[in-house]
This record gives structure tokens, C-alpha cells and sequence, in this order.
């Protein structure tokens, strides 16, 4: 009885929420005297501002020899700006009660601030220093390298980093996407001032840049503090091109440890976010191994056969690659068997395709999921409308995003299903090695 009524209690909740989420937020789109956009949510319900932004770019724009360029540079921006240097800055910083962070990924380079709406003034002041005057003193450039080098080299001896390094390698080649965000001990120690302020000024630039906020803030006093932090900045980017790749598939690769539990990872083509079978894969998707407690690959893998804890797939976007993930792990003398199991679910999905029923309710598990997921804070609302603006979704996505899932048919998902998971897919086994490994 009190799992139907907690079950009951969920679906409730998954269907009303999308619903009263798209009614309680409305989202503006701000523009600056200086042509800074943002996408604004006003609320005034706790008196706090959320701010996130992203610069076209990323790691990609590291230099060759110079990997690690971009992650440096990102724990730097709170380390003195402008007139400040590292400790005043963190005084100011805590007395205008905000949270400043920076970090960057393949593809961009983020930043987010959390503030107090009777402080925002202190606070954005605080962000334009950071944003346009960053200082890279040499004594902050000098500490925060020794705390990558350090994680580099502990780094060296772990299984799963030394895993994934060999996984960029074989899927990516001599692509930007192959090398290591963090760098390596030689490209780290090579990094100069001059280095970062170049890559700032290249990175930095109004053509490029998102915004998003959401909080206690008014559209009129955006306006200015979007031009006071983001306006002064140079118009265009001056980015390094980098050219669009697909995956290498069909590799086996063994990384071998002596170690009681072994990880498997297997990518499979991905679909590109504009295309028009993007929604019936991310239904696929979800059948297979991203419905968390729902999915083919749960129910076999572990539900029957209590293999792994957990077995997941996603769908990876990238701006350059896509691929379909899929992850797990199980105990050593057991790996070939797992690995055969989730081979023999991708296959049987690709010849077969799912149900009406999987359908069905995967269908309202994604409409209802997504107001939890991405929209349970002022955080996680600006981190989402800026991955929107990212993929040139539009203002109006969150409202047309159910429809696009409902109109998506069996035979479309079949379709995808057969698409990707036909393909012979890269194997990576992380642990002893691996006799007999099933084909499925």
C-alpha cells in the first residue's frame, strides 16, 4: 500500500509540475544599451541573485604543449582582479557575502556567481573586476599550478584517470577532445602570465558569451549590470577553429589493474542535438540504461542478475562529437558475463526496438522528470537557460518540449535504436584481464 500511494503520489507530481513550473516562470530576454543578452527570470521569493554565464571555447583553445591552459586559468579569476590582489579580493568577496566560481569543459569556459540581492552592487562590481581586470599575479599562478601538478600526479596512479586518458586517446586520436583538460606535468610547468592573458583576451568577448540570471533582480537594473560586466569586453572571439570528429568505434581496449571490481565502458554513435531523430534517440536512450530504475539495461543487469550497482547510458553532446555512453561496474570474475549481458540488450533493442508500453511511460517520465531535474533552484534554473541558449533552442523551449517528446513515434524510436546501437561499439575494460568477453 505505501509503495502504490508513494508511486502514485510521484506520477502526480510528474505531471503537474512541468505544468505549474511553465505557468510560475516567465523568462525575459534582456538587452543592454551595449547589446549584452540575458535571460531573465525574476523572483522575488528569497532575496538572493543567481548568475551564470558561458564563453564559447574552452579547452579546445589550449595551445598544443601548452594543455591545462584553460583549467588554470579558470582558478584564477578569484585569486585578484583590477586593484585587488588575492586576499583583498577574497575579503571583498566575503563581505559582499557571494559565491564566485569558474570552470571550464571541452567547449566552454563558465562562470557563476550567488549573491545576496541587498549586496548585488558590491557583488557585480566584484564579477566585472574578475571578468574584464583578471590580475594572474605570479605568487596565485605559482599556488594554484602546484595544486594541479599535485593532482596530476597522484593522478598517474589511478585506475579510472589512466582509463579515461586512453579512452580520449583511441576515440579522439590527435583531436583537442584526446588531451587532458588538466594537462600534463610538462605542458602545466610551461604555462606563463603571458599565456593566460592571451587566452583571456581570445576567449573573452561579447560575440560568444551567454547569460543567464534568476532571482531578485529587475529587468531596467540588469540592463546595467549587464553592461557594466560584460559590456567593455572586445566584440568577437578570436578562437583557434576546431573541426567536428566522429568517435572511433570498434576498439577493444583493457586497462589492466588488479583490482576486485572491473569497469566497463562502450560508446555507440551519437546523434547531433539539431537532428531530427534527436528526441526519438533520447527515448531510446532512456529505455536502454537512462532510466535510472526503469531501463532494459537496470532490469537485466542488475535487478536480475545483481551484477552492478548501477548500469546507466547517456547521450553525449558535444560542439565537435556525439556519442551513446554506456557505463557499469561488477565484480572482476564476473566482467565477461556483464559485458556480454548489456552487449546482448543493445543488440536485442536495435533489432527489435522497445514497446508500446516503454514507450508510453518513458514519454511521461521525461515530460514530468524535467521541471525537478534542471528547474529545483535558481542555481540549476540559470545553469539550464544557458545551456538553452547554447543549443539555439529558444525562449519558449521549455513550453514546446513536451510536444516534441509526444509526437515522437514507435517506429521512430525503432529507427534510432537501429541506427545506433547496430554499430560495433568501442569496449574499454578497467581491471584484470579479461577472458571470453561475450559478444552478445
Amino acid at each position: 500500500m505505501a509503495t502504490t500511494l508513494a508511486t502514485l503520489v510521484l506520477a502526480i507530481l510528474f505531471l503537474v509540475l512541468p505544468a505549474l513550473a511553465a505557468r510560475a516562470m516567465e523568462i525575459q530576454s534582456v538587452t543592454s544599451s551595449k547589446g549584452v543578452t540575458a535571460w531573465l527570470v525574476e523572483d522575488y521569493s528569497v532575496p538572493v541573485v543567481a548568475v551564470r554565464f558561458v564563453f564559447g571555447g574552452g579547452s579546445t583553445q589550449d595551445p598544443p604543449g601548452k594543455e591545462g591552459l584553460a583549467n588554470l586559468m579558470t582558478g584564477l579569476f578569484d585569486e585578484g582582479a583590477g586593484p585587488l590582489d588575492s586576499e583583498a579580493f577574497q575579503i571583498r568577496l566575503d563581505d559582499a557575502g557571494a559565491e564566485m566560481g569558474f570552470e571550464e569543459n571541452r567547449d566552454g569556459i563558465y562562470g557563476s556567481m550567488r549573491m545576496l540581492a541587498e549586496q548585488r552592487d558590491e557583488a557585480f562590481d566584484l564579477l566585472r573586476l574578475a571578468v574584464n581586470e583578471p590580475r594572474f599575479d605570479q605568487a596565485p599562478i605559482d599556488r594554484i599550478r602546484a595544486q594541479i601538478l599535485s593532482g596530476i600526479i597522484a593522478n598517474e596512479n589511478d585506475p579510472d584517470t589512466v582509463a579515461q586518458n586512453r579512452w580520449a586517446r583511441a576515440i579522439y586520436g590527435d583531436h583537442p577532445y584526446s588531451r587532458s583538460d588538466q594537462g600534463t606535468r610538462q605542458s602545466i610547468a610551461t604555462i606563463t602570465q603571458n599565456d593566460l592573458n592571451a587566452l583571456h583576451k581570445a576567449v573573452f568577448a561579447r560575440v560568444g558569451l551567454h547569460v543567464a540570471v534568476v532571482g531578485a533582480i529587475d529587468a531596467g537594473t540588469l540592463k546595467k549590470k549587464l553592461d557594466m560586466v560584460f559590456g567593455n569586453l572586445p566584440e568577437k572571439q578570436a578562437l583557434a577553429p576546431v573541426a567536428d570528429i566522429e568517435p572511433k568505434l570498434a576498439q577493444h581496449l583493457e586497462v589492466n589493474y588488479d583490482l576486485p571490481q572491473t569497469s566497463l565502458q562502450l560508446a555507440w554513435p551519437g546523434v547531433k542535438r539539431k537532428a531530427a531523430d534527436f528526441f526519438p534517440a533520447v527515448l531510446m536512450n532512456e529505455i536502454l540504461g537512462g532510466g535510472t530504475f526503469t531501463s532494459r539495461l537496470f532490469q537485466e543487469v542488475r535487478e536480475k542478475r545483481g551484477l552492478a550497482y548501477s548500469v546507466d547510458s547517456s547521450l553525449v553532446n558535444q560542439d565537435h562529437a556525439n556519442a551513446l555512453i554506456v557505463t557499469t561496474g561488477t565484480r572482476s570474475d564476473r566482467a565477461a558475463e556483464t559485458l556480454g549481458i548489456v552487449r546482448a540488450v543493445a543488440k536485442r533493442l536495435a533489432e527489435d526496438g522497445p514497446t508500446e508500453a516503454e514507450l508510453a511511460a518513458t514519454k511521461k517520465y521525461l515530460i514530468g522528470a524535467y521541471a525537478i531535474s534542471n528547474l529545483n533552484s535558481s542555481s540549476s534554473i540559470a545553469a539550464t537557460l544557458v545551456e538553452l541558449q547554447l543549443d539555439d533552442l529558444g525562449i519558449d523551449y521549455m513550453q514546446r518540449r513536451a510536444g516534441y517528446i509526444n509526437a515522437v513515434t514507435l517506429d521512430q524510436v525503432k529507427a534510432a535504436a537501429k541506427k545506433l546501437l547496430s554499430a560495433e561499439p568501442t569496449i574499454m575494460v578497467v581491471g584484470p584481464p579479461l577472458a571470453g568477453a561475450g559478444k552478445g
